[in-house]
């Protein structure tokens, strides 16, 4: 039984990177549409590869989950260029090489139950998992992202409260940012200053963005420079107090913090420290107890 479901592995793999390489042949040797020989284009990656393949499928899906799909990724940071296309490409493949591995471990498992029950529940919970690992990635890469947009705006703001302080517009202040903060919050301010030079708004550009991140500082931020824009209110002194208050909070978060550290230590401590401790402490008494009853 193991040697079939293993044949069977061996030869769609082979058939696949034959098709792939098929692919990759017809497009080298094609000539350009003027008779002459053009310069190759790139090799698409083996997702795109994978996207293309089960775009017939994807393109059955609800228009509401890809939007979802979209907007995550997005607020994600588009890692390696992915679209929601290849994003669910992505969670296929996964569910598919899981499942095989669950086959597999099925059936060579030693459990006493038939191979013909075992390796199909297992091949089920190994597609399950990887069709929602990408998902949990996906998760974890947003809120990582979004922590690093929070820790790095209070003194964005202060920057940013410098430059237009100093006379400069506030187009200045952010590209300054950019400059200064080679992270996720200064990826997103140069996604603004590149949609204000095809022609978007300004504000509307920063609502985009905050809208985005889902950072509720930046949302606040953005509120106040588009307010501050519509009341004609000096936007210097509008942003030296948002810097001031975002201090504020990160000074009460710090404290709320390290207000519950001790109550976070107590686990530890009776789960580990203590057991440790009577066996050192009581464990001598014992060892002579127990010599005395023999």
């Amino acid at each position: 039984m193991f040697l079939v479901a293993l044949i069977a592995g061996v030869i769609c793999a082979i058939v696949v990177m034959a098709y792939f390489i098929a692919i990759d042949a017809s497009r080298s040797t094609a000539p350009a549409t003027n008779g002459s020989f053009g310069p190759l284009a790139p090799r698409p990656t083996l997702v795109k590869r994978f996207e293309s393949l089960v775009r017939p499928l994807i393109s059955r899906l609800p228009a509401e989950p890809t939007i979802q799909v979209r907007q995550k990724l997005s607020r994600a940071g588009d890692p390696g260029g992915l679209t929601p296309a290849g994003f669910q490409a992505v969670r296929y493949g996964v569910a598919a090489l899981l499942a095989i591995v669950g086959l597999a471990l099925g059936v060579i498992a030693p459990v006493p139950l038939p191979v013909i029950v075992v390796a199909p529940i297992a091949g089920a919970i190994g597609a399950l998992l990887g069709y929602m690992l990408p998902i949990l990635w996906l998760e974890q890469r947003i809120s990582a992202r979004r922590h690093q947009i929070q820790r790095s705006l209070a003194e964005a703001t202060d920057l940013l409260t410098l430059v237009v302080e100093s006379g400069m517009s506030l187009d200045e202040g952010l590209l300054s940012i950019t400059e200064r903060f080679h992270n996720a919050l200064g990826d997103e301010i140069g996604k603004v200053l590149r949609e204000i030079r095809l022609g978007r708004p300004r504000m509307s550009a920063l609502e985009h963005m905050a809208e985005t991140t889902g950072v509720p500082d930046l949302h606040h931020l953005v509120e106040s420079i588009v307010q501050s824009d519509q009341m004609g209110v000096p936007i210097a002194r509008l942003l030296r107090v948002q810097a001031m208050e975002m201090r504020r909070r990160q000074r009460q978060t710090a404290q709320e913090r390290a207000a519950q550290a001790s109550s976070r230590m107590v686990f530890p401590m009776v789960g580990c420290i203590f057991p440790v401790l009577w066996i050192v402490l009581l464990g001598p008494a014992i060892i002579q107890i127990l010599k005395s009853l023999h």
